[in-house]
């Protein structure tokens, strides 16, 4: 039994799907482009740039699902997953993850983007398993908050080592594991499991590759 993890953002996706959902509720007048566009830039380049600070970014980004109710914002993603997502998977995306399905690989998409967000995309892929960060929510409808360990840098080898003793795994009871991801904030990950992949690799992430002899590819 072989585990296959894959990054979301920038590796299955030709784009981030955390900065497109904000981009998405600026353009249909959600949110108020003077005030979030420069923000939302800002925090993308910071996590390009391996210095986001993740309490910051998940207050901007999950606030705003607090203020409108479920059923609206399941609404606009359909919406969003029609306009901006799926222009974003390119086919070799879609054929490496059917590939592991095909070999009958367990598979889990693991992002630091919330599962609001991100689970209709996992959906698409046909990936049965999610970790991400976890918007809190009562009744049904968001807080604004967070719950859990965020899914990000170091967070996300505590989220997976959660998900797989739930399940009565740890990363040995696999014959192999490989993680696929374009980013220098995956690296804690990547060098958790046997088979590390830098896909459409950021430059930081390509030089640490390369000085350890991983495997590249691209996914575009």
């Amino acid at each position: 039994m072989n585990l296959a993890l894959f990054d979301l953002d920038n590796t299955l996706l030709n784009g981030d799907s955390d900065f497109e959902w904000s981009q998405f509720l600026i353009r249909i007048g959600v949110l108020d482009r003077e005030l979030f566009e420069v923000k939302n830039l800002a925090f993308y380049e910071q996590y390009k740039a391996g210095t986001l600070d993740i309490h910051e970014f998940l207050d901007f980004q999950l606030k705003p699902l607090s203020r409108h109710s479920r059923k609206t914002l399941d609404e606009w993603h359909r919406q969003f997953m029609r306009e901006s997502v799926l222009p974003m998977i390119a086919q070799p995306a879609r054929d490496l993850v059917q590939q592991h399905r095909n070999a009958g690989d367990i598979c889990a998409i693991i992002t630091a983007t919330n599962s609001f967000v991100t689970a209709p995309i996992a959906r698409e892929f046909g990936v049965e398993y999610l970790i991400a960060t976890e918007p809190e929510h009562r009744g049904g409808e968001f807080t604004g908050g967070v719950t859990d360990v965020p899914c990000f840098r170091e967070g996300k080898i505590t989220r997976l080592e959660n998900w797989l003793g739930a399940h009565g795994w740890n990363l040995e009871s696999f014959a192999d594991s490989v993680f696929y991801s374009d980013s220098l904030n995956d690296l804690p990950l990547l060098c958790k499991v046997k088979h590390p992949v830098a896909a459409n690799p950021d430059e930081t992430l390509r030089a640490h590759a390369e000085q350890h002899g991983w495997q590249i590819i691209s996914l575009r």
